[in-house]
This record gives C-alpha cells, sequence and structure tokens, in this order.
C-alpha cells in the first residue's frame, strides 16, 4: 500500500466514524483544533497527519489510536 493510499483509506475511517458520533465537520474542526476546510482534506486522504493530529482524532472519537489507524 502505497502513502497515498493509506492516506485516502485513513480519511474514509475517520469520515465514518465522524459520521457515526453525529459531528459535522466544523465540530468535529472544534474537538480537534483543526479548521473545517483541514478537516476535509484529512477526509479525502489529501492531508498528511501528524501523530499529535492522529492522537486528537483519537480522543474526540473515543477511540484508541491503533483502534483508528486499523485500516486495511
Amino acid at each position: 500500500m502505497t502513502e497515498k493510499q493509506l492516506l485516502i483509506k485513513l480519511g474514509i475511517r475517520i469520515k465514518q466514524l465522524r459520521v457515526e458520533k453525529g459531528f459535522s465537520q466544523s465540530h468535529f474542526g472544534l474537538e480537534i483544533d483543526m479548521e473545517k476546510s483541514n478537516v476535509s482534506r484529512m477526509e479525502a486522504g489529501k492531508h498528511n497527519l501528524k501523530v499529535g493530529t492522529l492522537l486528537r482524532v483519537a480522543k474526540a472519537l473515543e477511540i484508541t489510536l491503533p483502534e483508528l489507524i486499523n485500516v486495511k
């Protein structure tokens, strides 16, 4: 799997989990200290995520980091 493919799959997973929690992109952005436009880019796989960002995303979604990055 290439880095680009991984980012796309991770973005899809984050979006799926965000929607399941009932968060809009704007609300989710507030939870993870990120602009709505960057949330959109992240979910589209166009934003290379730092570990700190991934930790904030996992915390906002109430899951562990390993659960978040478990993409196939």
